[in-house]
């Protein structure tokens, strides 16, 4: 039979909600609040979780947070409740992870489609997942050098010039293609409902961007844009697809680049959240010194406007300029016509510390 936990602090919600499952034969297990939630999740193993995102103690992001870091539980479709309705709030779900979210209050009717889509969505998925696990048993699957994977990806693709500030692709467009940055560098970027932008990712000549919704089979989650002139060659989505379920060594690749945009993601919101501003600021420097000093060298130099900068380092314009002004004074920076000189980078990353 299959196992439903509900995660609810509203006594009434909870135990309607269960009628409602009971009576479709589905098994039902609940909590009261999100901590019982990860809890109760961790014991019985649900096939499934419908979770309220406002509770005491740990609401529903957190919930999902924590069970994504279980590799017993991460796959496990998750539909959240919610009593706000704001597009924002929604948004943050599914960004985080949720399959789909049901908005109170709800009918019956509304609720059993919303889990048996998922339940059959997910149950198709592992179809999928145990065609793939037959296919490197009777070596269909294909394993290639690292270098073999560069040129499958690379070499002989069309590529498309852009000009500085010109748009590559907009948050919620599909995307038809994976990108590989031939020479150039550009941002990744958000726009909050009050207009403020957050830049999400820096690359350069030899990066890969736009494969997480091609993975997903989900529309971007945010906008690219050129910094300056660049050139990018297209892989279509069709045979990125092909490659990725034929070659070992192509699936392995985007792994590691997920995981690790996943750990860098994750130490970037952290060090926003808590550290000072001088830290924050030293933290945006060293991350474009990491990304576009690919020599090494020991000063570096790239054209950045004060508004992006702010962006990465998550400051306001004004509080960026003064803490630049600052580092100056310090010698760990030189300022000069737009373009910042990274000084002493060893100096910089004791900041952080």
């Amino acid at each position: 039979m299959t196992k439903i936990l509900i995660i609810e602090d509203n006594t009434e919600i909870r135990e309607n909600t269960a009628e409602i499952l009971e009576l479709a034969a589905y098994e039902v297990v609940t909590a009261a609040n999100g901590k019982e939630g990860v809890e109760v999740a961790l014991q019985e193993k649900p096939d499934l979780i419908v979770c309220d995102i406002m509770m005491p103690v740990l609401d529903g992001y957190g919930v999902l947070h924590a069970l994504q870091k279980n590799d017993a539980l991460k796959g496990v479709p998750f539909i959240f409740l919610t009593a706000k309705n704001e597009r924002t709030d929604l948004r943050k779900g599914m960004e985080l992870g949720a399959d789909d979210y049901i908005t109170k209050p709800f009918d019956a009717t509304e609720l059993l489609n919303a889990i048996e889509g998922r339940l059959k969505k997910n149950q198709l998925l592992q179809e999928r997942l145990t065609a793939n696990a037959d296919a490197t048993i009777t070596s269909e699957f294909v394993q290639s050098s690292q270098a073999d994977v560069h040129k499958l990806l690379t070499e002989n693709r069309f590529v498309n010039t852009y000009k500085k500030k010109q748009l590559i692709y907009k948050e919620g467009n599909w995307p038809s293609c994976l990108f590989y940055v031939v020479s150039g560098k550009l941002k990744t970027y958000k726009i909050n409902d009050d207009g403020k932008e957050l830049i999400i990712g820096l690359y350069n000549t030899g990066d890969f961007v736009g494969y997480v919704p091609l993975l997903e089979g989900t529309s971007y989650k945010e906008s690219a844009q050129a910094l300056g002139d660049c050139e990018l060659a297209l892989i279509r989505k069709e045979e990125f697809d092909g490659l990725m379920h034929k070659n070992v060594s192509v699936a392995e690749k985007f792994v590691k680049l997920l995981a690790k945009n996943v750990r860098e993601r994750e130490e970037h919101l952290l060090g926003l959240a808590y550290n000072s501003l001088r830290k924050k600021v030293a933290d945006a420097l060293v991350q474009l010194n990491n990304t576009y000093n690919t020599e090494g060298t020991e000063t570096f130099t790239i054209q950045m406007s004060r508004e992006n900068l702010a962006t990465i380092a998550g400051t306001a314009t004004e509080s960026l300029i003064r803490t630049l002004s600052d580092f100056k004074a310090e010698k760990l920076v030189a300022l000069e016509d737009g373009n910042i000189t990274i000084l002493n980078v060893k100096k910089l990353k004791n900041l952080m510390n």
